[in-house]
């Protein structure tokens, strides 16, 4: 794709286009069939599975593939619009887990279906599995939780003392006027600020071959106060640069051309309330990265250091002999 056929794809402006991207709409219901080894309907003895469809659009990305993070936040998205007003008392639910496997790529040019699976409203907990479909196949499995807010035990990691987001570079600043697609796309298209603390890793590792990365990101611009929206936010800004810690242990950037790297699961938890249009730090490291894959663990916090999200993903991490 040409960066001016990118751009004409895009009218609205980025962060208007993700919030449209993440206003789904009720298209009915399905039935999720299970079937036993023998091919026959087993779902009588799990209970028959009536799943609520949604539909959204995809966002157009350079290399013509959907977006992780736009699924990961349209899942959320539908997930919650079937939790909301569960709870008797009238108090919300917001999302407090999520585990997802990515299936399959998605293709950019077609809209996706997420059947939402209603697994249990309990006194303060519901649970929800979403099938993220395209072209009659799944390409993205979400199990996730939502808790009525409760007192409890309260603990959290110190945030690690690095630079703050004001006079660093964004990916955006630095990739401006640079004619290429994918570069257009970064500096033009991206709902989500991001300002790494150390090196840019599509241009430079950096000189250590460490397994850390920081950066700081936010929305583009002020969001609608729904907290539903904000933590699919979120989980969509999660999914940019967690990879990132991997990349920089072995010295290697977005760009090499040798590089293959696809994500193959996220988790997340979310902490705390936070808002997905304020500066956020996120704390990235990688533990291990072994048989082509690589692990990374981050934490995000809110810029007073409060830890709002913790994230979990393993990547395809391949590097092709040439």
């Amino acid at each position: 794709m040409t960066a001016d056929a990118l751009a004409e794809s895009s009218p609205l402006p980025p962060l208007e286009d993700l919030i449209e991207v993440l206003t789904l709409r009720d298209v009915g219901t399905a039935h999720i069939a299970v079937t036993d080894v023998q091919g026959k309907d087993a779902a009588e003895s799990i209970g028959a599975a009536s799943a609520r469809v949604f539909e959204g659009r995809s966002q157009k990305m350079p290399h013509g593939r959907v977006f992780g993070g736009q699924v990961l936040a349209q899942c959320v998205m539908a997930a919650g619009i079937t939790v909301r007003d569960v709870s008797e008392s009238g108090a919300a639910r917001p999302i407090h887990s999520l585990h997802g496997y990515f299936m399959r790529p998605g293709d950019d040019t077609l809209p996706i279906r997420f059947a939402v699976e209603e697994m249990r409203d309990g006194n303060s907990f519901s649970t929800r599995r979403v099938h993220a479909v395209q072209k009659g196949a799944p390409i993205m499995s979400m199990v996730c939780s939502f808790q009525q807010r409760a007192g409890g035990l309260e603990h959290q990691d110190t945030m690690p003392q690095v630079p703050g987001p004001e006079g660093l570079t964004s990916l955006a600043e630095a990739f401006r006027g640079v004619d290429h697609p994918g570069a257009r796309h970064i500096a033009e298209a991206r709902p989500i600020e991001l300002r790494p603390v150390e090196s840019n890793m599509f241009l430079d590792a950096g000189p250590d071959k460490v397994a850390t990365n920081h950066v700081w990101m936010r929305a583009v611009d002020r969001l609608p106060d729904d907290p539903l929206l904000h933590a699919a936010v979120l989980a969509y800004s999660s999914d940019y640069s967690l990879l990132e810690p991997v990349l920089r242990r072995h010295g290697l950037v977005w760009t090499d051309p040798r590089l293959r790297v696809a994500s193959l699961d996220h988790s997340m938890w979310f902490h705390r309330d936070a808002r997905a249009d304020e500066w956020m730090l996120y704390a990235q490291q990688s533990p291990s990265a072994e048989s082509g894959r690589g692990l990374s663990v981050g934490e995000i916090y809110s810029q007073d250091g409060t830890l709002v999200a913790t994230t979990a993903q393993e990547g395809m991490v391949r590097v092709k002999e040439s």
